[in-house]
């Protein structure tokens, strides 16, 4: 999870992978479209995202296509957000019901 933590730290990762939501499947001249950017800071950027498992690489012909892979920040969501996320929506629920007793 370290590495996943590491790779959301920078802004220019999370832009990588807004893109690829945005538009899952891209090659690496479509990201670099979107940034700006060398190709070489690019594809640094994209190595860490894939050893973080965050992109899935996949090889076309001679075409290298980046995929979301989004199970890791799914899990970080039920690890460390969505334990918390469900104490607030319990003590809004309690309260909705305190409100329509009185």
């Amino acid at each position: 999870m370290d590495k996943i933590f590491k790779a959301l730290a920078d802004s220019s990762r999370r832009r990588l992978l807004d893109e690829l939501f945005k538009k899952n499947g891209q090659t690496l001249s479509e990201l670099c479209d979107h940034l700006e950017m060398t190709r070489q800071s690019v594809t640094k950027h994209l190595l860490i995202l894939e050893q973080a498992n965050l992109i899935i690489v996949e090889w076309h012909g001679r075409n290298k296509i980046h995929y979301l892979n989004a199970a890791p920040i799914g899990e970080i969501y039920d690890r460390w957000i969505g334990k918390y996320a469900s104490h607030r929506i319990e003590a809004l629920s309690e309260l909705k019901k305190s409100l329509e007793e009185e």
